[in-house]
């Protein structure tokens, strides 16, 4: 098991992150690089000072106003995942460290870190999860079946792998592995000298994470190469309709 993780946790993370930094930095060079149009691509209506098309361009990027009014069913499922995905993302956060303020603030209502992240993060895994199996279902039946590519599936899969995984070991192993022995192990990584706290060694605790990175490493690989890539270039985009 120690083979896998160090495959998966130690080499894939190293791998994973340099591909993604280098991929992304090349995708923005592009966009960089791309000559403007001499022809104003703006949509109307569109506010005329910078100031309210900044804010028209972060309300179409992160509200996505339009897609509410073409296809609700869809918009809905959209940001239940994107808001889980954040709260998710938020609560990664901890394997850098505590968070200085939250746990004082928790503990003068009588609840423990620990157990607000464990209603938090089952929460979002539970919320991210049902977001996959509806696009899952969307692109296997129905008309937008048609439409699909083998690339949609890939994607989808690689999303589900890293949620149920993270699902798994928030269910089972969240009881007895708490955010210290994480962040033992992630900061072991960011100063070059990888270890496991024993507690990830012990059990299945270690299986359950390695897969969990190996779809994450898989997934981080892909990116800058992927559909999932307009995440990042829809701030331009949106920016550019705006103009």
């Amino acid at each position: 098991m120690e083979t896998y993780l160090w495959i998966t946790s130690v080499w894939g993370v190293y791998l994973g992150i340099a591909v993604f930094v280098l991929g992304m930095g090349w995708r923005i060079y592009q966009w960089a690089s791309t000559p403007k149009s001499p022809v104003r691509l703006g949509m109307f209506p569109k506010p005329a000072g910078k100031g309210g098309r900044f804010l028209k361009m972060l309300k179409d990027t992160f509200i996505a106003p339009h897609s509410a009014r073409i296809e609700p069913k869809m918009y809905f499922f959209a940001m239940m995942f994107h808001i889980a995905a954040l709260g998710a993302f938020v609560g990664h956060l901890r394997i850098f460290g505590e968070y200085p303020i939250l746990p004082e603030l928790l503990d003068k209502v009588g609840i423990e870190m620990d157990a607000f992240a464990a209603w938090a993060g089952s929460i979002a895994g539970t919320l991210m999860l049902v977001g996959v199996i509806y696009w899952i279902f969307r692109r296997t039946y129905g008309p937008y079946k048609n439409l699909s590519v083998p690339e949609d599936y890939l994607l989808l899969f690689l999303l589900f792998g890293v949620i149920i995984m993270g699902d798994h070991l928030r269910f089972v192993y969240g009881g007895y592995i708490h955010a210290d022995t994480y962040q033992e192990w992630f900061k072991s990584l960011l100063v070059f000298k990888p270890f496991f706290p024993d507690k990830l060694l012990s059990g299945f605790a270690g299986w359950s994470l390695g897969t969990h990175m190996l779809f994450t490493d898989l997934f981080l690989i892909y990116f800058p190469f992927s559909k999932l890539v307009h995440t990042i270039g829809s701030f331009a985009a949106n920016y550019v309709r705006s103009e």
